[in-house]
């Protein structure tokens, strides 16, 4: 148990982490200094029960208290009217922990990673006003069609579950910018979800992904896409062979970069030869070429039904050979 410290008139945010808190006293202070507590950070103490005095700031708009063995939220949480960030990782909660009434709140930031919760509870399914809802490593093993009543959210973290199945519901969160549902079991991704067209940053990692629907092209804005450790990605690279470049491209390759001046006479006749080369790549297998003339990357599918990006190819020969370049030996395309 410990006494609230003393703060001053202008004092808006209360840092009391680290201090091995059982419990939280504000008896000693005044209405008006309550009032005046706008963030409060409770992270790892040695809280068993969020204190009742924490459900008396009432204009409280971020509480963190993470870090701490909670396993319950009590009905008084409901008086904290203002509260817009709510912060419990790492504690001991489920899905009965909060109250039925939790829906009511305008909470806008949700953090609730590293608990026991085995499904998404019902209540936060019907707060509209959330904007991000992390829910990661915990044990969920399915998301509800109904997380598409959750209009608001910008942010949606459910990596780190038992998750094996995406609903169609989830294109529904037409606000969505960052979907993150790394370290689960996913084996399948739902093409509807090209209806996300606010989509910024996609994290797929170690799921159980063997294909890439086509609609995901479709994703325009799309700035991340993460895929490691998945079969799809590891069988692409066990596919994959890679030609070291020779010392004969090596010397070809500096000779252009350096602008440096020659003649036949000054080269062996196979450098001669390679430069001689331009508009044609000696590795049979290059399918990239150094040229200031290129086609927007296009796709294709291959083999499994997966969608590998083709590399980029040159608008024509002598494209190549207007500009001098000298081609780039890359990862072949083994189709």
């Amino acid at each position: 148990m410990a006494h609230f410290p003393s703060m001053d008139d202008k004092c808006a945010v209360l840092h009391l982490s680290r201090l091995q808190l059982d419990d939280l006293i504000l008896d000693h202070l005044t209405d008006s200094k309550r009032q005046q507590i706008q963030q409060l950070h409770l992270t790892f103490n040695r809280l068993l029960l969020l204190p009742p005095s924490v459900c008396f700031l009432s204009n409280l708009e971020y509480l963190d208290i993470s870090n701490n063995a909670l396993t319950v939220m009590p009905e008084d949480i409901m008086r904290l009217t203002n509260l817009k960030t709510f912060v419990a990782k790492n504690n001991l909660l489920d899905e009965s922990s909060f109250p039925k009434e939790f829906e009511r709140m305008q909470v806008e930031t949700l953090n609730l990673s590293g608990n026991r919760f085995g499904e998404i509870p019902v209540q936060f399914l019907k707060m509209t006003t959330l904007q991000s809802l992390s829910l990661g490593g915990n044990r969920l093993k399915t998301i509800p069609a109904e997380i598409e009543k959750l209009t608001s959210l910008e942010l949606l973290y459910l990596g780190g579950n038992l998750i094996s199945f995406i609903p169609p519901e989830v294109a529904n969160l037409t606000s969505l910018r960052y979907l993150v549902l790394c370290d689960n079991r996913i084996q399948s991704i739902p093409p509807q979800l090209n209806k996300l067209h606010s989509l910024l940053s996609l994290s797929l990692h170690n799921n159980l992904l063997t294909f890439l629907p086509r609609e995901i092209l479709s994703l325009v804005h799309l700035q991340e896409l993460s895929l490691r450790g998945n079969p799809l990605v590891v069988r692409f690279i066990k596919d994959m062979t890679y030609d070291p470049p020779s010392l004969t491209e090596l010397a070809g390759r500096t000779i252009k970069s350096q602008n440096l001046p020659f003649s036949s006479c000054d080269l062996p006749s196979n450098l001669n030869h390679y430069l001689n080369l331009a508009s044609k790549c000696p590795n049979p297998k290059c399918a990239v070429f150094l040229s200031l003339q290129l086609k927007p990357t296009e796709r294709r599918g291959v083999r499994g039904g997966e969608q590998r990006p083709c590399r980029q190819a040159p608008e024509s020969a002598a494209g190549i050979g207007q500009t001098d370049q000298l081609p780039v030996t890359a990862f072949p395309l083994n189709t």
